[in-house]
C-alpha cells in the first residue's frame, strides 16, 4: 500500500513539473510572440535594426575611400572636420528639437487638447519652429566653446556665412521634422523611431565629411537636389580659402523654400485628417 502511494506521489509529482515547465515555457512564448506581432504590426521597428549598421558603413567607407586619395585634405582635417561635425548638429538638434517638442504633445495625450482649441495649425507650427531654434543653440554653444578649448578650432572664424549656414541648415531640419511628425499623424507612435533615424538617412549624400565628388555619379545628382550638401561644400571652400560661394547658398536656399513647402502641406493635411477621424485622441501612451 505504502509503495503504491509513494509510486502515486512521484507521478504526481513529476506530473506538476511537466506542467510547470509547460506553464513556464508558454509565458514565455506568450511574450516573444507579443513582441514579434508588435514588430511584424510596425515596420519602423524592423528597418531601425537594419538602418545604424548599414548607414554607419556608407559614410565611413565614403571618408576613408577620400582620404586615400586626397593627402592635403588630412593635414586639414582637424578643423574641417570639428566645423564639419558642429554644423551637422545644427541641422540634427533642430529636426530633433521639431520632433521632440511635437512628440512631448502626443505622449501627454495633449494634441487632443490643443486640436479643440482656438489655435491654428500654422500657429502651432511657428511655436515648434521657435522651440527647435532654442533647443538647438542650447546644445550647439556649449560644443562651439569646447572646439575653441579643446582643438582651438573656431566655427566662428566663419563669419557672416556662419548664420547663412546656420538659418539654412535649421529650415532643413525643420522641413525634415513636419514630415516625420506627418508620418507619426498618419501611422501612430509606432513610427516615433523615424524622429532619430530619418535625419541619418540623408547624411551619406549630404557630403558632411567628403566633397560631393567623391560619391558615385547617381548619388552626385541625388546629393544636388539636398539643401545639406551645398552647405557643405560652401563650408569646406570656405576652410580652404576658396572664398564664400553665393551661388551654392542659393541653391540651398531655393531647395529649402521648397522642401519647406511640401513637408508644411503634409503635415496640414495628416493633421486635418487625423483630427477629422478622431485619430488625435488615440495616439498617446
Amino acid at each position: 500500500m505504502s509503495d503504491s502511494l509513494q509510486i502515486g506521489t512521484r507521478s504526481s509529482d513529476t506530473a506538476v513539473r511537466v506542467i510547470r515547465k509547460d506553464s513556464s515555457l508558454m509565458r514565455v512564448q506568450a511574450v516573444l510572440l507579443r513582441h514579434l506581432y508588435l514588430m511584424r504590426a510596425s515596420w519602423p521597428r524592423i528597418f531601425e535594426l537594419m538602418y545604424w549598421p548599414s548607414i554607419q558603413i556608407v559614410i565611413w567607407g565614403f571618408f576613408t575611400q577620400f582620404l586615400l586619395t586626397n593627402s592635403s585634405y588630412v593635414a586639414q582635417a582637424a578643423g574641417v572636420l570639428v566645423s564639419a561635425v558642429l554644423l551637422w548638429d545644427v541641422l540634427f538638434r533642430a529636426q530633433l528639437g521639431f520632433s521632440l517638442s511635437f512628440l512631448e504633445e502626443l505622449w501627454s495625450r495633449n494634441i487632443g487638447n490643443l486640436a479643440v482649441s482656438p489655435l491654428r495649425p500654422i500657429e502651432f507650427l511657428g511655436s515648434l519652429m521657435i522651440m527647435s531654434a532654442f533647443r538647438t543653440l542650447i546644445g550647439i554653444l556649449p560644443a562651439t566653446f569646447i572646439a575653441i578649448l579643446f582643438y582651438e578650432v573656431s566655427i566662428y572664424e566663419l563669419g557672416l556665412p556662419l548664420v547663412l549656414f546656420f538659418s539654412n541648415l535649421m529650415i532643413m531640419g525643420w522641413s525634415i521634422g513636419l514630415m516625420v511628425c506627418a508620418l507619426i499623424l498618419r501611422v501612430g507612435l509606432g513610427a516615433e523611431s523615424m524622429a532619430w533615424l530619418t535625419i541619418f538617412l540623408i547624411a551619406p549624400v549630404s557630403a558632411i565629411y567628403y566633397p560631393v565628388d567623391i560619391l558615385p555619379g547617381w548619388l552626385q545628382s541625388i546629393a544636388w537636389c539636398l539643401p545639406t550638401a551645398p552647405v557643405f561644400e560652401g563650408m569646406r571652400a570656405i576652410l580652404f580659402h576658396q572664398g564664400f560661394s553665393l551661388e551654392l547658398y542659393l541653391h540651398s536656399l531655393g531647395l529649402n523654400a521648397i522642401y519647406l513647402a511640401i513637408a508644411m502641406g503634409l503635415f496640414i493635411w495628416s493633421y486635418h485628417v487625423a483630427r477629422k477621424r478622431g485619430l488625435l485622441l488615440q495616439i498617446g501612451e
